[in-house]
């Protein structure tokens, strides 16, 4: 499995590539939102995880970019990985199209958890990209 991880901070990236390949997933960096789109404009991922607070363009604008394209990566399942806290910060994450939101420290669980729904729900016709 490929992941695309939208963070700006080096070490959460560093936490959560190290708990993606305990399960043999490979992770990619994009280190803003302008970076990761252009990774995502060239290469195919089954998952997108998403910092909500970055410079430059915050996750909410990544994941509307993302679910605004013309082809099929707009169907790409997105997780939002935060450490928001803002009582109101899920349901915006879900109305921009962000299909899970895990809050920082991200527990191995959780993230398989999340990422074994999404997988789950898309393999019974979903939409995922394959």
């Amino acid at each position: 499995m490929k992941v695309l991880f939208i963070e700006d901070d080096p070490m959460n990236r560093r936490v959560v590539g190290d708990m993606l390949s305990v399960a043999g997933a490979t992770m990619t960096e994009a280190e803003d939102g302008a970076s990761g789109l252009r990774v995502l404009d060239h290469e195919d991922f089954q998952i997108v995880l998403v910092d909500l607070r970055m410079p430059g363009m915050d996750g909410v604008e990544v994941i509307t970019r993302i679910r605004s394209r013309a082809d099929a990566k707009a169907r790409i399942p997105i997780i939002v990985v935060t450490a928001d806290t803002a009582a109101d910060l899920r349901d915006r994450c879900l109305a921009a199209g962000a299909d899970e939101v895990l809050f920082k420290p991200v527990a191995m669980d959780a993230l398989f958890d999340a990422m074994g729904r999404i997988l789950a729900r898309d393999a019974e016709g979903g939409g995922m990209i394959a």
